[in-house]
C-alpha cells in the first residue's frame, strides 16, 4: 500500500510504500494504459554497497536479493515482473525493437545482445533500462500505443539516442513526434557533471553550437554540462512539443541517500532501473 506521496515538482511525484520502497513517476505517463517508474536505492533487501534496491543484474550482489528487489519494484509500479525486456548497455546508440522473444526465462540470465535503448508496440512487454548518473528517458505515443526507453549518458547524448528513438517510433509505428510524451528522469545534473573540454567539444562536433548554452565554462579549463537540458533540446528539435517533455531536475550525484552515483561511487554501487510497460 502507498503510505505517502510528495510532489518533486509539477511533473514528477515521489511514492513511498509501506515497506520503505521509494520511486518516482512522471505525470505525463501516469495514465491507465501504462505502468512506469524510476527507482531509487530505497526499499530493497540488498546489503553493503548495493543497499538497498539494487536492480543491476551484472553487479556482484546476491542473486536472491536482486530477484526480490525486482519483485518489489515491479509490484510497486504495477509492472509484470515475468515480462521484462532488459538492456546490456554499452554507451552507444543501438535501439532494439523488443519482442516477446526477448523476455528471459530467468530475469537474471545474461543477455545475448547489446543495446542502450528499447522500443515496442506490444502490450505486456516491460522495457527496462538502467542508470546511476546517466539519464533515463521514457517515451510514449498515446495515439499509436508505442513506447520507448533509452539510456543517455554523454556519449549516447552526443550520438542522439533520444531523438533516434523518436525517429524509430515514427518509422516503425507511424508515430507523429507531436503526439509523443517524454519523461527525462533522475540523473547527474550540471551542478556535478564537471568535465574537461573533450565532452563539450565532442558534443559540438556532432550536435552543433546550439548546445553550447548547456556547457558552461568553469575555472581551470573545465565545463559544467547539462545533459538533461541537451536531451530536452534534442527532443524538441525532433518534433516533440516543449510541453510534452517532463524533466526532473534532481541530481543523482547530489543525493547519495536516494541514489547511487557512478561519478561519486565508482563501481562499488548498485544500479537503478526505469521501466515502462504498455498494459494489455
Amino acid at each position: 500500500m502507498l503510505r505517502a506521496q510528495r510532489e518533486v515538482n509539477s511533473a514528477f511525484t515521489t511514492h513511498i510504500q509501506e515497506d520503505g520502497l521509494l520511486y518516482l513517476t512522471a505525470s505525463s505517463l501516469s495514465v491507465p494504459s501504462l505502468a512506469h517508474g524510476f527507482s531509487t536505492r530505497l526499499g530493497g533487501v540488498s546489503t553493503g554497497p548495493y543497499a538497498q534496491l539494487n536492480l543491476g543484474i551484472t553487479r556482484p550482489d546476491e542473486r536472491a536479493a536482486v530477484r526480490e528487489n525486482y519483485h518489489r519494484f515491479c509490484a510497486a509500479i504495477g509492472a509484470d515482473v515475468t515480462s521484462l525486456v532488459m538492456t546490456h548497455q554499452v554507451h552507444e546508440d543501438t535501439i532494439r525493437q523488443a519482442t516477446r522473444a526477448d523476455v528471459l526465462d530467468d530475469l537474471l540470465d545474461p543477455l545475448d545482445y547489446q543495446a542502450d535503448g528499447l522500443l515496442t508496440n506490444q502490450p505486456g512487454l516491460c522495457l527496462t533500462i538502467y542508470y546511476a548518473d546517466c539519464i533515463p528517458v521514457l517515451l510514449y505515443d498515446p495515439v499509436h500505443r508505442a513506447i520507448a526507453a533509452v539510456h543517455s549518458g554523454w556519449r549516447g547524448t552526443s550520438l542522439g539516442i533520444a531523438p533516434q528513438a523518436v525517429a524509430k517510433m515514427t518509422a516503425l509505428y507511424g508515430s507523429d513526434p507531436g503526439d509523443i510524451l517524454a519523461a527525462i528522469g533522475p540523473g547527474i545534473g550540471p551542478c556535478c557533471f564537471e568535465t574537461h573540454d573533450d565532452v563539450p567539444s565532442a558534443m559540438v562536433q556532432r550536435l552543433g553550437e546550439d548546445i553550447l548554452s548547456h556547457c558552461v565554462p568553469l575555472a581551470h579549463g573545465k565545463f559544467s554540462v547539462d545533459l538533461k537540458g541537451i536531451i530536452h533540446w534534442q527532443l524538441t528539435q525532433a518534433g516533440l512539443a516543449d510541453g510534452h517533455v517532463d524533466t526532473l531536475s534532481l541530481c543523482t550525484a547530489c543525493h547519495p541517500e536516494l541514489y547511487w552515483s557512478h561519478r561519486k561511487m565508482g563501481d562499488q554501487r548498485g544500479n537503478h532501473a526505469a521501466m515502462l510497460q504498455l498494459l494489455p
